[in-house]
């Protein structure tokens, strides 16, 4: 009887233990964002730091990382009850009005969903849920039913270019269709992530950059990379969007096709990790172990891993691989020091190494993903 009472009191103690650090890394974050916050003007949201005047680099409503910052806030709204968050997070939501018409982009679900998604989410304020029903609106007017898929870039010298990036704007098409009942959105979404399945993966569970597709034939026209290294690698941030991808698809459909995507992909990723768990930013450049890391793909990764974890057969495989890649993150080695990095939490990502824009910096979705993941680890762990 003493024996279980010890063991119940250690756990206990154990418990406040993880509990009490988890709030002082709250804190730690808060404080850091809250330099940010600060600097964020009336009509624009930080993307990096530094850019090439080594100051933070902010952008309007037609970059693709505008809805970030905002998502960032409400994950510290969700995890702290603070309103001085939810003001942060409305004011750079409600700054991106507009952005939902548009459509001549596919990153509307980056946009709009980790915005005004979270936000609808956290608060149910109506008027958001119609940004994210329009913004679905207007991302399925690129579909292309021939070609299955919807078109990822307009630019370039592509007949139908499909990024594994777009995988990560189906989830805000699957819950347009729950939430007004039509069907359509959850079909496209699907006849995506079934596409880009059959045509961006390699036999050994890498990813492709992009798939170009003849718009007559829906045939694959060729398969080349535009961020990474070359067209036959991997690229880190790819891969960790489309293991997030094919993870959410099981989530939103409990196909098993998904999740067996998704647990190969994994497979893949986790046997090329490093010693610290934070991938090279491609994981075939020669200059490993010199080259550059990108703290992002590892964030993205971790988020996928911990939600896997809860799906798969693989739970503690997962859940290590998850845990160690956000100790490395929360390091001092990648999360910045108070006051630094521009507000800013994560160090050493990379945007887009071949135009050598956004090398070894701070970049907003590199934030929003680790606080999904820390989230998800808090979540798993209650």
């Amino acid at each position: 009887m003493l024996g279980a009472v010890a063991v119940l009191a250690a756990c206990t103690a154990n418990k406040q233990s993880t509990e009490a650090g988890f709030n002082t890394l709250k804190n730690e974050i808060g404080d850091q964002l809250k330099v940010l916050v600060a600097e964020i003007p009336d009509d624009q949201v930080p993307r990096s730091f530094p850019d090439d005047d080594g100051t933070i680099r902010f952008v309007g409503i037609r970059d693709w990382t505008c809805g970030f910052p905002a998502g960032s806030f409400w994950s510290m709204y969700e995890l702290t009850d603070d309103d001085y968050w939810k003001n942060a997070a409305v004011a750079n939501t409600e700054k991106l009005d507009g952005v939902q018409f548009r459509t001549n982009t596919h990153d509307l679900g980056f946009m709009v969903f980790c915005s005004y998604g979270n936000g609808y989410r956290l608060t149910g304020n109506e008027a958001y849920k119609d940004a994210v029903i329009q913004a679905s609106e207007s991302l399925i007017t690129r579909f292309d039913p021939e070609v299955g898929c919807l078109r990822s870039w307009d630019h370039g010298n592509w007949e139908f270019p499909v990024i594994i990036d777009n995988m990560m704007n189906l989830e805000m098409l699957i819950w347009a269709s729950e939430q007004t009942g039509d069907p359509k959105y959850k079909e496209i979404a699907l006849s995506h992530a079934d596409v880009t399945l059959e045509n961006h993966y390699r036999d050994d569970w890498s990813s492709v950059h992009v798939v170009d597709y003849d718009t007559i034939t829906g045939e694959v026209i060729e398969k080349v990379t535009h961020q990474g290294l070359k067209d036959e690698s991997a690229w880190a941030r790819g891969q960790a969007w489309g293991l997030y991808g094919y993870v959410m698809m099981h989530r939103e459909t409990g196909d098993e096709n998904y999740l067996e995507a998704a647990e190969n992909i994994a497979g893949f990723i986790i046997n090329e990790l490093p010693e610290d768990n934070v991938p090279y930013w491609d994981l075939d450049d020669p200059n490993i172990p010199e080259a550059n890391r990108d703290a992002s793909a590892g964030a993205i990764i971790a988020a996928a891993l911990y939600e896997l974890s809860t799906f798969s057969d693989n739970t503690d495989q997962y859940l290590e691989t998850a845990n160690a890649i956000t100790e490395s993150l929360t390091s001092e080695k990648y999360r910045a020091t108070n006051g630094e990095n521009g507000g800013f939490i994560l160090m050493h990502s990379v945007g887009n190494m071949p135009k050598k824009d956004e090398v070894d910096v701070a970049i907003n979705y590199a934030d929003y993903y680790y606080l999904e993941a820390l989230k998800r680890k808090h979540q798993i762990k209650k």
